[in-house]
């Protein structure tokens, strides 16, 4: 049975960094500073945090940056590979929306995942996005 939680923000470091490197979105298990950097303290820094458990493993987590009252955007939607397809994503976002229901919802995402948020009532973005890179991740 999966549970969930939405007040823990500092999400397990060691957890966090595996559930990133399972999806692929981290070429190596990082660890340490650059783990507690790079991807903890965002969902430490979100205005919320939602997780999914299995007993005391991470299988999925969501952060939401949100002024609560215009517009909320998702970052790092994750589910661990072995729990897609199970409903872990669309409750994660379910319970998100459901914090601040009358703002606007943003997410960037890439092509192959777009049918899942479309289904959740998103629609394409018609306009210009434009983009800043960060020092951090320039040439990856």
């Amino acid at each position: 049975m999966i549970l969930y939680q939405e007040t823990l923000k500092a999400l397990p470091v060691e957890q966090l960094a595996r559930l990133f490197y399972a999806v692929g979105w981290s070429k190596k298990m990082e660890s340490g500073e650059i783990a507690q950097r790079f991807i903890q303290q965002p969902y430490v820094n979100a205005t919320l945090v939602v997780s999914a458990w299995d007993e005391q493993r991470l299988v999925g987590a969501v952060r939401v940056l949100s002024d609560k009252i215009v517009r909320s955007v998702v970052y790092d939607l994750l589910v661990d590979p072995q729990y897609q397809g199970k409903g872990i994503g669309r409750e994660l976002m379910r319970r998100c929306i459901a914090h601040y229901p009358k703002t606007e919802w943003l997410v960037e995402t890439q092509e192959h995942t777009v049918g899942f948020y479309e289904k959740l009532g998103f629609e394409r973005y018609q306009s210009a996005v434009l983009v800043k890179a960060s020092p951090y991740f320039e040439g990856t």
